[in-house]
């Protein structure tokens, strides 16, 4: 059985969110004026805790699971839940892992209560782990990208709550990059942890219609259905604009990152620096064998805690800045923007190495590879995408929970 709490105001809602490093109180207004708080799902206790009383909780969350200024768990405790462990995805649960680094399970030492990594020896909990476990609140921000790992880690809660039967509270949240749609759609040969399902690189959902979607096409293994529940987000809408209150993870400290994100990710499959390893990920790219003669913009990637061993360690690349160009900008763009990657490849002097073997799996095909090599421009490219993303878009609308953008 699925119910959702819904509260939605239908309109477009413009809102913008001072970027901090917490979530205190904010106040949003819409360009009309009008005072229109967006509420994440976390935000509405009143919706779920009721659900909660009486039963062994598991939090799925991060540093994200915030409900205004105080953590989701320190919120679920302080009014006599019975929390009884944590799930936590990668970045590990208080956000601060670098990409891809495993992470160890443990316990909180604010809480005392036992952190079970989904990064580590397993990507998916236990039915052990689930044992002492009667519902489950997944509660993370998402950024609206398939190769964003999160969604995987949902869907592999998903998928075991279902073989157990155990409820699955999402706690819906907005998605910064949840005003198109577009990109490849994945083929399922290419399916992996950077990738699960056949959507489209920016599927335009947030968590919970994601998960809805998932749910209801029938994409958790052995055919089962999650006993699923959607506390969804007030006053949203898929135009509307909000500014995450908390990097959602340690290479994606802003907005602009956020935006350029589904763009900039794909040189992940190749030899080219994202700027990790400087104080603007995923705003520049660049690498020490580009021309002098073509890029004058230079950054030197260096060891730090958001990546310890970035591309290009202590070499001077060579490259392009987008650190100055306006988020709103590049908002009003409603499309990946492959003509980085193309760029980079046409100047870049030795072309059989620009690629490594990441990029089929970020793209979720192997056309892009052999497109970006045949000289197809990005029109070309994206002509190629049409008809899987019209299927897809018919598949999306059944699960939209707020007025979408078209």
């Amino acid at each position: 059985m699925r119910f959702i709490f819904a509260n939605i105001y239908v309109g477009v809602l413009f809102v913008v969110f001072a970027f901090s490093q917490n979530a205190n109180g904010h106040s949003h207004k819409s360009t009309s004026g009008k005072d229109r708080e967006i509420l994440p799902g976390a935000w509405r206790t009143e919706e779920y805790f009721p659900e909660l009383k009486g039963k062994r909780v598991a939090v799925a969350g991060n540093h994200t699971s915030m409900v205004r200024d105080v953590h989701l768990v320190d919120t679920l405790l302080s009014s006599g839940l019975d929390v009884v462990k944590i799930f936590s995805p990668e970045h590990g649960f208080r956000g601060r892992s670098a990409a891809g680094e495993m992470v160890e399970s443990g316990r909180d030492p604010d809480t005392g209560l036992p952190v079970v990594s989904l990064y580590g020896t397993n990507r998916r909990p236990t039915q052990e782990q689930l044992s002492d476990v009667d519902v489950i609140v997944f509660d993370i921000q998402d950024v609206g990208a398939r190769f964003y790992t999160y969604i995987s880690t949902m869907t592999y809660i998903m998928e075991e709550a279902a073989q157990l039967d155990l409820p699955v509270i999402i706690l819906d949240r907005p998605n910064p990059n949840g005003h198109y749609v577009d990109g490849p759609v994945l083929e399922p040969e290419y399916s992996s942890f950077v990738g699960l399902h056949p959507v489209p690189v920016v599927h335009g959902m947030t968590i919970g219609e994601y998960a809805m979607m998932v749910n209801g096409e029938g994409w958790l293994k052995h055919n089962k259905q999650c006993d699923l529940h959607i506390v969804t987000v007030k006053n949203y809408t898929h135009l509307s604009r909000y500014t995450l209150p908390i990097p959602p993870s340690p290479n994606l400290p802003n907005m602009r990152s956020i935006s350029l994100y589904p763009s900039l990710c794909f040189f992940e499959g190749t030899v080219i620096s994202i700027g990790r390893g400087t104080d603007k990920p995923f705003q520049v790219y660049g690498h020490s064998r580009l021309p002098a003669s073509s890029y004058a913009y230079r950054f030197t990637p260096q060891s730090i805690t958001a990546s310890p061993n970035p591309p290009q360690l202590g070499k001077e690349c060579l490259g392009v800045d987008l650190s100055y160009k306006p988020t709103d900008a590049l908002k009003q763009k409603d499309q990946i923007n492959l003509d980085y990657i193309l760029d980079a490849f046409r100047n870049f002097p030795d072309k059989k190495d620009f690629f490594n073997s990441f990029l089929e799996n970020l793209a979720g095909n192997s056309n892009l590879r052999q497109q970006i090599i045949e000289g197809y421009t990005a029109c070309e490219i994206r002509e190629t995408w049409q008809k899987d993303l019209k299927d897809f878009k018919q598949i999306r609308s059944k699960y939209l929970l707020y007025p979408d953008f078209e």
